[in-house]
């Protein structure tokens, strides 16, 4: 898929135009000095043959509180951004989505100073299927840890997904993909797990699932919210925490999430077969009900998701 010649409408700036018709000048603020903020949510079609996107209201808190955290004033309320949401998807007849809204910073000076800049959004949508392949999905995937350590919150500000903090994984992703991988998992400066390039991170020992803490500098991810609240809701127990290393070597499962990556289980950590070498019980047990809740099969969830009238 080019991205630059795809066909199609995006939202930006309260005006559904055409895809190629979305201009960005080239000396925008944010193009050179990275500060955007941005969200991953997904759309699903559901059992009723409708579609809805899951979780909605709380990935546009989360990109405006990323806003707010870089002082960029959003024209625009969670309202208005929430229907533009929903008014891509509609307009592009698409049943399931991969949906990506965007803030960012005009071009009308540079310098590190942005202030009386323009902030502009817009929210763009495709359809795009597992992140991490089917296979993947089904099977597990192959990880290993980079030589890139992540962001810790003295560097950046971790509690915003901004495009500035993605370069690290994106070498990280790199790195080791060009080595047969299929995924990367970043430490943090003391030596812990953090999170996977793109991904939280969840072991499971014991029946027990541990995830590292956010202290660590891994993002508050909305799958990872999720799976935590699935844990409560079927009393397993959690434990959230910095993790070393070998304690994932000897896990009994492993598995990642995200809005791209879903729930995706990890069959091989730093070529350490994990548990049986394929999805563990518990790791299949979660995707389920996640599966199940986002495409409408589950009632006790049903408020997460935002249908398309």
């Amino acid at each position: 898929m080019n991205m630059a010649t795809q066909d199609g409408k995006l939202w930006m700036n309260g005006t559904m135009i055409e895809q190629p018709d979305a201009k960005v000048h080239v000396l925008t603020h944010s193009l050179h000095y990275g500060m955007a903020v941005f969200e991953g949510v997904r759309a699903y079609q559901t059992a009723d043959n409708r579609t809805a996107i899951f979780r909605l209201k709380e990935h546009t808190e989360r990109l405006l509180g990323s806003a707010k955290i870089f002082q960029m004033d959003v024209p625009f309320d969670a309202a208005t951004l929430e229907q533009a949401h929903k008014d891509v998807v509609k307009q592009n007849n698409l049943a399931e989505a991969y949906i990506r809204p965007l803030i960012w910073v005009g071009a009308e000076k540079l310098g590190l100073s942005s202030r009386d800049n323009s902030i502009n959004a817009m929210v763009a949508a495709w359809h795009w299927g597992a992140y991490l392949g089917e296979e993947g999905i089904k099977n597990g995937i192959r990880v290993k840890t980079s030589s890139y350590t992540h962001h810790m919150p003295n560097v950046t500000m971790c509690k915003a997904k901004a495009s500035s903090n993605y370069p690290v994984s994106i070498m990280a992703n790199q790195e080791v993909t060009r080595n047969g991988y299929d995924e990367a998992i970043l430490m943090d400066p003391q030596g812990y797990v953090c999170q996977g390039a793109g991904e939280n991170l969840f072991l499971v020992k014991d029946g027990v699932l541990h995830t590292p803490d956010l202290a660590g500098g891994a993002l508050d991810g909305i799958t990872r919210r999720t799976i935590l609240q699935f844990a409560a809701d079927l009393d397993i127990k959690v434990v959230e925490r910095r993790i070393t290393r070998d304690e994932f070597y000897l896990a009994d499962e492993i598995f990642m999430t995200g809005t791209a990556a879903e729930v995706t289980p990890i069959r091989e950590y730093d070529d350490r077969t994990v548990g049986n070498g394929g999805r563990g019980p518990l790791t299949e047990k979660l995707q389920t009900l996640y599966f199940d809740v986002v495409h409408g099969r589950n009632e006790q969830y049903m408020d997460w998701l935002s249908f398309i009238d």
